[in-house]
């Protein structure tokens, strides 16, 4: 188990309980060893509702980058059958940060699509830590031109910190892969539903997010910039994200309040990190859900839908 900052009173308290439990393991007296163990338990478990009944949004982002979160790869796994992968974008090569193709949701046809960040050194190296470059943008976009030409519903989940900045990326196009992959979103006449499972940053994610419905897990992120490139743009200061981040109205309840995102899917106590399958479980019935309100539309309404989706944002204040 991996502790956040703010998780160390926590990891105290589970270390002690572990230690008990090797002890008790050891020793004769494993019953009453037991019973301390126990109640160490029932303390931790007291001390994780607590940290997580009203986390600040500088502690949601911690946990949306929590490295242990169920990724893209494992929401495909569980929730999806015959995935069979598409690769490449026909003009450059592969993007291992993009991940995608047909599959079957409740056995139905669709296309999925996702930004897959890895989960230990070598996989996130070899997935670009969820960065996607120009041609993984394209390559979602030849998913998407497939999903419309075959009249199938779209299915992205969102994970990635950027789009990446490099210098070769920009020299295929970066901006241009963007734009033309959130043109290419606003233009199918299918069914297009996004979950937001982790980090949504920036055009990146937007490029994906472009969608009819918009789900976000309940401690994850979107917006338009990092807390730290927030801070360092606006005070000089990365050590402000604190701050920034409050700012930023990044988190998943302050977006359903601006009317940007349209769910909220709860997570297990203490973040999916906890328990991933509950976490992908609830993650498929949302998804289920943004399908059958969307069922029945025509092509037409369904691009009309989303085009007024995104010309209303910014119309609701907080304030």
């Amino acid at each position: 188990m991996v502790y956040l900052d703010f998780e160390k009173p926590l990891a105290d308290v589970e270390g002690k309980a572990e230690e008990l439990r090797v002890m008790a393991r050891k020793s004769e007296d494993a019953v009453d060893v037991e019973k301390e163990a126990a109640a160490l338990d029932k303390k931790a478990g007291d001390l994780l509702r607590d940290l997580y009944k009203n986390l600040d949004p500088w502690r949601k982002t911690q946990v949306a980058r929590h490295p242990d979160r169920p990724h893209c790869r494992n929401y495909i796994e569980m929730l999806f059958t015959e995935f069979t992968p598409l690769a490449g974008d026909r003009a450059f090569g592969d993007d291992h940060a993009v991940m995608g193709g047909l599959a079957r949701f409740n056995d139905a046809p669709c296309v999925v699509i996702g930004h897959e960040k890895g989960h230990d050194t070598q996989s996130r190296i070899h997935h670009n830590f969820g960065m996607a470059r120009p041609e993984g943008y394209r390559k979602a976009i030849r998913l998407m031109d497939l999903a419309h030409r075959f009249g199938l519903p779209v299915i992205t989940i969102v994970d990635t910190p950027g789009a990446y900045p490099g210098k070769g990326a920009e020299e295929r196009g970066q901006s241009e892969a963007i734009a033309r992959c959130t043109q290419k979103c606003l233009e199918i006449g299918v069914p297009l539903v996004s979950v937001i499972i982790g980090e949504g940053g920036s055009g990146g994610a937007v490029a994906f997010a472009t969608a009819n419905r918009i789900a976000m897990l309940e401690h994850s992120i979107y917006s338009v910039i990092s807390p730290e490139g927030c801070a360092s743009i606006l005070w000089k200061d990365a050590e402000k994200m604190r701050d920034a981040a409050t700012a930023l109205r990044l988190t998943a309840q302050d977006l359903k309040k601006l009317e940007v995102i349209d769910r909220i899917i709860s997570e297990p106590l203490g973040g999916a990190q906890r328990d991933p399958g509950a976490a992908i479980g609830a993650v498929g019935t949302g998804i289920q859900a943004m399908l059958e309100e969307l069922a029945g539309k025509t092509a037409a309404e369904l691009i009309s839908d989303r085009r007024q989706k995104f010309l209303s944002m910014g119309s609701k204040s907080l304030a």
